[in-house]
Formats: C-alpha cells, structure tokens, sequence
C-alpha cells in the first residue's frame, strides 16, 4: 500500500518549517553545549530562499488574476531581497568570525527594497468592490486599525531600539519601521473585505511575516546586542514560514467570502490602551509623546466612527419605521387604486356599527369585462384608477371609499349627518362622465343599505349585496335602496342554482330542436338545438330563468358541454338512419363563458369524434356580445372555423358592431332576428311603407350576398311574413309558423315523412 502524497503547497511549508525548526533546535543546543554562535545567520537566508521558490512555484503553476499575479510578484522581490540580504549579512558574519560582523551600510537596501515592495503590493492589492455609500466607513475603520496597530508596535518594537543604550545604525531603525508599517497596514487592509482575487488570510499572513523584524527589534530593545544571536536563529526564519503558509492558503484559494471584521477598530483601541497606560506610569519621553498623540489620534478616529455610526442607525430606524408604516399602509389599502381594501372596509364598518348607525354603498361597474377583454388589462386598470380617483373626489369627507375586489367599489357612511341621496347623486355624476385617459363611458350599478348600531357586519353587507343585486337585474345604471323583502329573488335565484347543479347531475335537461326550413320547398334541412329543464317539483322551467342563473354560476359550460354532445350524437343518428342528405345544420347556442374555457375546443373535437357527425355539419351559433370578448375568444373561433365548423352569428342586426364583426370574425350563418321579421308584412308590398319596414331586411340579405354567407330569417310568425322574405331573396326561416321547437322523436317522424314524400315522388 503506498503512501499518500504530500500537497505541493504543503511540501514547501513543510520545507520551511523544518528549517526554522532546526534553527530553533541549533539554538536550544547552542545554549546547553555552546558552539560557533555565527551559526545562527544560516536559518534566515535558508528560509526566505524556500520562501521565495514556493512564490514563484505559485505563479507558475495556478492560474490567477492578473491583480493577483502582480500581488505575488511584489511579495517575490520581498522574499527575494530578504534572502539576498540576509546571505550577504551571513557572509559577512562568517568571514569576521569571532569578531562581530560589520557589513556595509549598503547591505540593509535589500531588506528596505524588499519591505517597500511588500508595502506598495499589500496597499494596492484588489479586495473586492464595494459600494460608494460604504468606502468612507470602511477607510475609517481601516485607519482606526492602522493607527491602533501602529502605536501598539510603536511602543513594543521601535521605541525600546531608539531608546536602546547599544548604538543601533540608522539602516535598522528604518527597517524595522518599515516592517511594523508593513504589519499595520496589512491587519487594516484586509479588514473588512467583500472578496478579491488574493486571499485574505495570505495577505494577512504576508504582512505579520514583519513580526519577527519587530520582535527581534522588540529584544533587542531591551537586552541589546546580545539579542542578536536569538534574533537570527529564532525569530528571523519565522517571517518566511508565514509567507509560504500563505502561499499554501492562495494555493488552495476558491474565492472570497464577504466577512466585516467589525470588531477590529474597537480592538484597536484596546491595543492603544495598553501603551498608553504604560507610558503614563513610565518616564515621559518625546518616544512617550508619540504614543500619547497617536492614543489620542486612535481616540478621535473612534469617536467619529462611532458618531458616524449612530448616525447611520438612525438612518436605519428611521428607514425601518417607513417600511413597517408602508407595509401598514398596504395591509389596507388596494394596490392599484390606493383606496382602502376589504380588511379596512370591514374594521371602519365594524366601528361604526357599534356607536351608531352606518349606510354601506356598494357599487359595480356594468359590462368592465367587456373592456377587459376587448381592450386589454391595461386599459382595465387605468379605468379602476380613473374610477377610484372620481370615487374619492364625489364622497371626500363624508365617508370612506374602498375597493373590495374586481371592478367592485364600495362606500361606508358612519355620519348620521350625511345627506345620502346627495352623495349618491354625486357619485352617478361622476361615474356618468368619460372615464381615465381612454375618456371610456361606462355605467355603474349600486346597491345601497342603511342599519342601526347593533347590527351584524354581515347581515349590512348582504343586504347591500341584494341591493345591488337587485339594480342589476332591473338594467344598467340603477341605483336600488334595500328594503325588507328584496332577498326573496335574491335567496330563489341562489336556490335555483343550486338545483341547477344537482339536476345536471340528476340527468334532468333535455335538448329539444328547432327545425330550419327551406322556404321555398318547405322541407326541413337543419336544427337549432335547445336545452330544456324538467325539474322534478316546479315542472319545466323556462330557458330564460335558468340561463342567466348557469351564466352567473359558471353552470353554462358544463350545460353547453351537455348540449353539443347530444346534438351532434343525435343528428349523426338522424344521418345513419335517413342517409346524408337528410341534415345540412346542426346548431347548439354557444355562450360567452363557453368561449373563454379553454378546453371549448376539444370539448368539440371530442364531441365530433365520439358522435361521428362531420364537422361541416356541426353549426355553432353565437350572439354579437359573446364574438366581442377579445383575443382569447378570437383564436377559439378561428380554430374551430379551421377545424371546418361552421360558425353562425345570431340575433344579428341588434348590436353595435354588426357590419365590422363580418370582416373579423369567420361566420358562415347570419341569421335576422326576429326583431326585423316583425311587422314586415303589414304594408301593402310595393309601397314606400314596405319599403320602410324591410329596409333592414333587404340590406342584410344584399350584404351576405355580397360576402358569401347564408342567411336565414328567425321568428317567422305567419305566412304574409314568410312570402315578403321570399321575395327579399332569403331561402331559409326559422319561427313558430314554420316548426315549434320539438323533441326528437317528433323530429324524426317529420323527416321521415319527408323521405317518404321524396321517395313518392
């Protein structure tokens, strides 16, 4: 089994290490046993020559930012010159032993070249970016940190050499005073670091590689030259150990990590403290002096900072209070319309009711999805802030508006004093005019309804809600005041949707048909499917009564769904049994709400599919209003006209947009409604009169003409009006004159009897 190889960056402080080692170990014997104490020069150019091949094994071996490599390269000229310092120092001490060496004065600008280098490499070196806003607070404590630094080494190191009673040259001094700037400003400058491309630990570790010029400066401030000895072979090969531990950490380096070392400046003062009370007790020197002005340098810096500081959480206190007030603020308040939301409604309407009497005002907007979905949201949005705005400004002080959700306002009054017809008036005024920076006109329903101190908050909403309710029903812009009783239709329309649902699942609709007759054979060539209710108590209930309710409930789409499946089973039974020419339409009525489900148009492929009816066959009729509902159902009706369904356009002639609808919508049907078959047989024919009467007649069979489309006449009443179409050119009818709508069995028996009269003929 072999041994696990030795990291490469680990090899060299190892390498190191050792070396150091054995110079503390040649040490430790030279105090018990003695010996050549020249010796003791051999560690320190040993060590920082490891510690210069180790730099530049990293520089040739790990790829790294060119601000990075520019570090290394600095510290490499440190390491180097210290080495070639200090091995001229060593030669020296060599060739004048046992006298004591006396290198030139030349000798020290290696290790000042070096240290110099090391400064320019620790001060310019990239620790990462950081924002405008922190720079100032971040040189701050970072010039706490020097300052603190500097006069603690100040104090240890440099003071006891220049007081020293051995003569030391001038070259040491500076030395040493480079190497405490070195350490002083590499403990500040890695404080605080967001990240950078050098590791921070390395730098740290580069610069308190100067501790050992400052701790052998330290002794031999107070034992003189007989420090030298120790100096050389203890402390000295320490320097080079710390740069190749922090060669081995950017060896190994995969990014920073953001740390603030907040702790530092505070720190620093602490490490003024100590030389400061020192000298205090102690002889007062000009060295004294210094320490003293820098304590009290340290002192201001860290009173600003701390200013500073409180300043800054204040800032923050104060920052925090808004943002807690704001989320306040929208805790109750609508986010578009910046009224009051439903949860501050209820709380303001739950006061009121308890001190006195409170009127509520709920207000809708008629058609709003209409512009939703055929405009777009945007468009919806600036109109609920249009109407917010002219909310706010018609109730002002008298009471507080809110929206409670979608396209639904509402007012809480709690002043007695308030003249509410006054407010409502001046409500519809507002709502009455053009709207937001469309200037859309739009229509508003409300409901209003007025208790005493007492009454349950909910039982004021839903009277408010019946009201309002209740104004719907009666048409657009309607404002109803509740009154006892009104929540009979209200509670019967809720009843009726919930049998609605349970006869759906009980199987109780039925599909009758409605035949469409040729008028000029008189023969049956298609159906209009209708759904029937036979409610188990009530009897049949009329298409009118129920349909509104499925639309409101959402019913519709499952009750569409159950219409297209049975008309398209049924008239592929009719086509089996009497062949293909038997039908040429097969038409259920389609809803808005259908149209916008988006699983509509499989419900149809599956209905074809299932059934086996061909899609041309299948004739989807669909009013002006459910055609108008925006992109969603556009699509839906171009993938079913590509699908080959046919598309018919009922009641048409009754909306606004008729003729554009012809250019954009895919329709192959336009059937007149019933209202333009009224009464056009009263003239006699030929007369101005007539005229008059079938002008709308005449001008939409000209206009299909024109763009290929059928047409057929609904609400055919008697023969006078079926003979006026005929002879206005339309070939097709539909009313009570012409077929009732009936069940299918009936349907069958009529177009057998046609097979027959065929088949006679």
């Amino acid at each position: 089994m072999t041994e696990p190889r030795v990291s490469t960056p680990r090899r060299y402080v190892l390498a190191t290490a050792a070396v150091a080692g054995l110079s503390a170990l040649w040490y430790l014997g030279y105090l018990t046993f003695g010996g050549p104490s020249v010796l003791a020069y051999v560690g320190g150019p040993l060590a920082s020559a490891l510690g210069a091949v180790a730099i530049f094994a990293l520089l040739r071996t790990v790829p790294m930012a060119p601000a990075a490599r520019r570090f290394w390269w600095l510290i490499l000229v440190l390491e180097v010159s210290v080495a070639v310092g200090r091995a001229i120092q060593a030669g020296y001490a060599f060739a004048a032993y046992p006298a004591a060496p006396a290198p030139p004065a030349w000798v020290a600008l290696f290790s000042t070249g070096g240290l110099i280098a090391a400064i320019i490499a620790i001060c310019f070196v990239p620790l990462g970016e950081t924002a405008r806003t922190e720079r100032w607070k971040r040189t701050l404590d970072r010039t706490i940190a020097f300052y603190g630094c500097f006069t603690l080494l100040w104090f240890t190191a440099l003071q006891p050499l220049i007081e020293s009673g051995d003569a030391w040259p001038v070259r040491s001094k500076v030395t040493i005073a480079l190497a405490v700037v070195m350490i002083a400003i590499g403990i500040a400058r890695v404080a605080f670091v967001p990240g950078g491309p050098v590791d921070r630990v390395a730098v740290r570790l580069v610069a308190c590689s100067g501790l050992a010029a400052a701790g052998y400066a330290m002794i031999a401030g107070h034992a003189g030259r007989s420090a030298t000895t120790p100096g050389q072979a203890l402390l000295l090969p320490l320097g080079p150990l710390l740069v190749t531990m922090a060669v081995s950490r950017q060896w190994r380096y995969l990014g920073a990590r953001p740390q603030r070392e907040a702790w530092l400046p505070y720190l620093a003062v602490v490490a003024v403290d100590v030389p400061l009370v020192a000298t205090v007790f102690g002889p007062m020197t000009w060295a004294g002096r210094v320490v003293v002005l820098l304590a009290v340098g340290v002192t201001l810096l860290a009173s600003l900072r701390q200013f500073l500081a409180y300043r800054e959480n204040q800032r923050l206190i104060r920052a925090q209070r808004a943002a807690q007030a704001q989320l306040s603020y929208d805790a109750t308040h609508d986010g578009l319309t910046g009224l009051a939301n439903r949860s501050l409604f209820r709380d303001r309407l739950a006061a009121a009711l308890e001190t006195g009497p409170a009127t509520v005002i709920i207000v809708d907007l008629d058609d709003f999805k209409t512009v939703n979905d055929s405009l777009g949201h945007n468009i919806g949005d600036d109109l609920l802030v249009a109407v917010a705005e002219a909310l706010r400004d018609a109730v002002g002080d008298d009471g507080l508006p809110a929206r409670l959700g979608g396209d639904e306002f509402a007012v809480v009054v709690s002043d007695p004093r308030v003249d509410i017809d006054d407010l409502i008036h001046r409500i519809g005024t507002v709502l009455d005019g053009p709207l937001s920076e469309h200037r859309l006109l739009m229509h508003a329903s409300a409901g209003l309804a007025t208790a005493p101190a007492g009454t349950p908050l909910d039982n004021v909403m839903r009277d408010a809600d019946t009201a309002l309710y209740a104004a719907k029903q009666r048409g657009k812009a309607n404002w109803v005041r509740f009154a006892p009783g009104m929540e009979r239709p209200v509670v019967a329309d809720a009843q009726l949707g919930a049998d609605l649902r349970r006869g759906l699942e009980a199987g109780e609709f039925r599909v009758v048909y409605q035949p469409l007759v040729d008028l000029h054979l008189n023969r049956v060539i298609g159906v209009e499917a209708l759904v029937r209710w036979q409610h188990p108590t009530r009897g049949v209930i009329s298409p009118a009564e129920f349909i509104p309710v499925a639309e409101r409930t959402g019913l519709i789409v499952p009750l569409g769904r159950f219409v297209l499946r049975e008309t398209c089973r049924q008239a592929a039974a009719w086509l089996n049994e009497f062949g293909p020419d038997v039908l040429q339409k097969a038409g259920p009525n389609v809803s808005a709400r259908q149209l916008h489900d988006p699983d509509f148009v499989d419900d149809v492929r599956a209905a074809l599919a299932d059934s086996g009816l061909p899609g041309e066959l299948l004739v989807l009729e669909l009013t002006e209003s459910a055609v108008l509902r925006g992109q969603q159902v556009s699509r839906t009706l171009h993938e079913l006209h590509g699908m080959g369904v046919r598309l018919a356009l009922d009641d048409f002639g009754t909306g606004e947009s008729s003729l554009s609808l012809l250019r954009a919508f895919p329709a192959s049907i336009v059937k007149l409604d019933k209202s333009f078959v009224d009464g056009i047989e009263l003239d006699e024919p030929d007369t101005p009169e007539a005229a008059a009467r079938q002008a709308v007649a005449r001008a939409v069979i000209q206009m299909a003409g024109a763009l290929d489309l059928d047409t057929v006449a609904e609400g055919i009443e008697n023969e006078e009006q079926a003979e006026r179409l005929r002879r206005l050119g339309y070939s097709l009818g539909q009313g009570f004159h012409l077929a009732e709508p009936m069940h299918p069995e009936q349907v069958t028996l009529m177009l057998a009897g046609q097979q027959d009269d065929t088949s006679a003929a």
